[in-house]
């Protein structure tokens, strides 16, 4: 059966902050858009009328869903943004995306692949399924979030997009104009195509909402190691890299901090903990934190932690606390 494709309900807020920047009350729309809580899912067509209803608003505005995409911030695409910008590098950044694509548009839409002295990300699907103001929205914001995070990156080689050319020639210029590259129409994929090189720009980390969410992290790691020493604090790091991948195992963090797994048990042992115990802990420690966090959803949160799905930290996290992360998350709005 075919994955649906859908949005978060955070995006919609992208609109909301539109509205705000072109001083648009539009009440109807506005009202439209606060019945989606940030974990909600949102059907496509809904999002599709909501954004042709706004750009209506300002029907003189060439190519209006660059100027949406234009307005992205973390917080709009939740623990997709936060993974992205946790990244290394950029080329770290576009692997995350693909990775994440699926809690966003709840399909695995993305593929990546390099040629030459190029790397691209293509969409097969995006435009047939969503099309062109949904796909325009979804690459500005794609584009706009990358130039935010690094200091005058070069400009992609290519953008290429499914849905035909508009039909006046000054729209395709600003397209142009936006990418700061070639933008060709009626490609049998929607594409960002980057220099190879691109991918080794180092990401800053400079984000406020992410600065938010590492500030969280590090204090759920005080409580799960607490009087904590140089060695713990670098293993920590390396538990909150791994876990995301579902890839935090005892051989794993011993390769990435460069020991031997003896070595990395010997320390544990000296704590009177066991790899799994830390594993528990940290995992217990992190999901309290996330769970403060509305714009993640329990979905969210279980792949953060490096479950395969939300049934089995459910489980977990009953495990460890003797409730449900549900109950949790009400108690902590309360």
């Amino acid at each position: 059966m075919a994955s649906i494709i859908r949005v978060t309900g955070a995006w919609t807020q992208l609109l909301a902050d539109w509205l705000d920047s072109e001083h648009l009350p539009a009440p109807d729309i506005r009202g439209a858009l606060a019945r989606w809580a940030a974990d909600d899912i949102v059907p496509i067509p809904v999002w599709r009328e909501l954004l042709m209803r706004a750009t209506a608003l300002r029907p003189q505005l060439r190519a209006p869903g660059l100027a949406i995409g234009a307005m992205v911030q973390p917080r709009h695409v939740g623990v997709m943004g936060y993974v992205v910008l946790a990244s290394t590098n950029l080329g770290e950044a576009m692997l995350a995306y693909q990775r994440y694509e699926r809690l966003f548009y709840g399909a695995d839409l993305a593929e990546v692949s390099m040629d030459g002295r190029d790397v691209e990300i293509r969409w097969k699907r995006s435009s047939a399924d969503m099309g062109q103001l949904v796909d325009s929205v979804g690459i500005a914001s794609l584009i706009s979030f990358l130039r935010r995070q690094v200091e005058n990156p070069p400009p992609p080689s290519l953008i290429t997009f499914i849905h035909p050319a508009p039909a006046e020639a000054a729209e395709v210029a600003a397209y142009e104009a936006f990418f700061g590259c070639p933008v060709l129409f009626g490609d049998t994929y929607t594409r960002v195509r980057f220099p190879l090189a691109y991918l080794t720009i180092p990401m800053p980390h400079s984000d406020p909402g992410l600065r938010a969410l590492l500030d969280r992290q590090a204090q759920a790691l005080l409580l799960a190691l607490p009087d904590s020493d140089a060695f713990d604090r670098a293993l920590q790091q390396v538990m909150l890299r791994l876990l995301p991948e579902n890839s935090a195992t005892l051989q794993r963090a011993a390769d990435a901090l460069h020991v031997s797994v003896r070595t990395l048990q010997r320390r544990l042992d000296a704590r009177e903990l066991t790899w799994q115990q830390l594993l528990d802990r940290t995992r217990e420690q992190l999901a309290r934190q996330y769970l403060a966090d509305r714009s993640l959803t329990l979905g969210d949160i279980a792949l953060l932690l490096g479950f395969s799905e939300q049934s089995a930290f459910n489980r977990a996290f009953r495990r460890w606390t003797g409730q449900t992360p549900a109950r949790i998350r009400r108690q902590l709005a309360s």
